[in-house]
């Protein structure tokens, strides 16, 4: 398996917050939930991406964001101004009229209006003139995406090299469709343009990849990373992962090391513990069936590492690691 694919296997629309938003000038839309990652499409017109700190970024038409949380951030029309509008479009709105009549629906979670904005809708102000905004929000916790998402800045936006705007328009219709599966199809298409964003990012001059993202396309580290990630608990050797790439031990450990940051055993001692995290957050496997699953023979050895690695124990880490999922579950939904 690609070492991104597996990194984003946690990241996945199922579960994710979407809403579609229908904004009139002067506007402003704050998500302040905590998520983690969210991902902003403009499906018509444009905005600002404004962060409590750092620079104010553009979204045009065309374009797609990513803000990377848990911090609150403002979606508005205006950087000088984050406290105007904001209406959240129910399914088949077509009219200002809709979506004034829908204001208290169901999973709209903040309605505001500027002073001029129920002046606007009265007035019959026409619906393709408004900027519509797609927003899904991911509360990703796992280890194993949190490694790819602490290589991103705090907003990223990236251009789209194709046009596609039918896309973006069947994207629309899916938010707002009434038909079988659709939230299915909606999931699948925002995994998708989720990951084409990200992988796009990665390959632009201005974003700074981690290491292994640009080992991937190596023809020494990348047969050895993709090894390691086929198999992590397979006892592997430098000299090993070196006839993988057909090269000598010494060649292998100088590139990988040039690339990566560490020597292959390291990056794969790393690598067992952030697949161990996410596993001993599931109550059904025991530290040493987690040791197990991750390369090591006994609970012992697995534990030293992890302590090493991770500065607490795998029941300590466990432990905190509930209590934090009972507490999120605690908190009642807004």
């Amino acid at each position: 398996m690609d070492v991104f694919d597996e990194l984003l296997r946690g990241v996945r629309g199922k579960g994710a917050v979407f809403g579609r938003s229908v904004l009139w000038p002067p506007w402003s839309l704050r998500f302040a939930d905590g998520a983690y990652l969210t991902l902003c499409v403009p499906l018509r017109g444009a905005g600002w991406i404004v962060p409590e700190t750092g620079d104010a970024r553009h979204v045009a038409l065309g374009e797609a964001a990513i803000v990377r949380g848990p911090a609150p951030f403002s979606f508005t029309d205006d950087p000088a101004n984050v406290t105007a509008t904001a209406v959240t479009a129910p399914a088949g709105a077509t009219t200002p009229a809709d979506v004034t009549a829908a204001a208290g629906a169901s999973g709209v979670r903040e309605v505001r209006w500027g002073e001029d904005a129920p002046d606007a809708v009265d007035r019959g102000r026409e619906f393709d003139c408004a900027t519509v905004l797609l927003a899904a929000a991911y509360d990703v916790r796992e280890e194993l995406p949190q490694r790819l998402l602490r290589a991103l800045p705090p907003v990223l936006v990236v251009p789209d090299e194709q046009d596609c705007s039918p896309m973006r328009d069947y994207l629309e219709a899916q938010i707002g469709g009434g038909r079988p599966g659709h939230q299915i199809v909606l999931d699948r298409l925002l995994d998708w343009l989720l990951v084409c964003t990200l992988r796009d990012w990665f390959d632009r001059p201005e974003a700074e990849p981690p290491g292994w993202y640009g080992a991937l396309g190596d023809a020494v580290a990348g047969p050895a990373l993709r090894a390691m990630h086929a198999d992590p608990a397979h006892p592997w050797t430098t000299a090993e992962l070196a006839s993988r790439a057909g090269v000598s031990r010494t060649t292998l450990a100088k590139r990988f090391t040039e690339l990566v940051g560490n020597g292959p055993v390291a990056y794969l001692t790393e690598w067992r513990m952030t697949l161990a995290a996410d596993l001993l957050t599931r109550p059904e496997l025991t530290v040493a069936a987690v040791a197990r699953r991750v390369g090591y023979a006994d609970a012992f050895g697995f534990s030293a590492a992890f302590k090493r690695l991770r500065g607490e124990s795998p029941s300590a880490y466990r432990r905190a690691a509930v209590a934090t999922q009972a507490a999120g579950r605690a908190v009642p939904a807004s």
